[in-house]
């Protein structure tokens, strides 16, 4: 993954996302059904312009890993996903609505986690030894101290 340069700004955001159906219920056994989530997933995506990684529908549950701009909120892309998926799966398996009586395909919660390319000990360690040097001064300490880092280091 590279980083992508937007009108005032410079980098990425990814994330992990895991939806979950309302009481775990195992509805994507059924391989018309996880056939067509996938579809309509796919199709979400690219209509607002996210980037789909990797998806895995698994019997209850559904991994997603997006990049999308950053004026799109992570509250907003999985608002998307869950109520355009829900629509459009309640309107294609309508025995689905005997399931979820309640009109909600998913459940209220929701799992997310940003992901990179680098680690959070990576970030912590170039934040501490940037503060207060000069570039020369930085890039002489990584030509000085260019031998392989060991994980004490950090």
């Amino acid at each position: 993954m590279e980083l992508h340069i937007f009108s005032h700004g410079y980098g990425q955001i990814t994330y992990h996302i895991v939806l979950v159906p309302k009481y775990r219920y195992n509805i994507f056994y059924n391989k018309h059904i996880k056939k067509d989530c996938e579809l309509i997933l796919i199709n979400i995506c690219a209509k607002n312009g996210y980037k789909i990684h990797a998806m895995e529908v698994v019997d209850n549950h559904v991994h997603l890993f997006l990049e999308f701009h950053p004026s799109s909120s992570l509250s907003k892309v999985i608002q998307y996903l869950k109520g355009g998926s829900s629509y459009r799966l309640f309107r294609l398996h309508p025995d689905l609505k005997n399931q979820y009586w309640g009109g909600s395909l998913w459940s209220n919660g929701k799992f997310y986690r940003s992901v990179g390319n680098v680690t959070a000990d990576t970030i912590k360690h170039y934040i501490k030894e940037s503060q207060g040097k000069t570039s020369e001064e930085s890039q002489l300490h990584r030509f000085v101290r260019s031998e392989q880092r060991r994980l004490d280091d950090f």
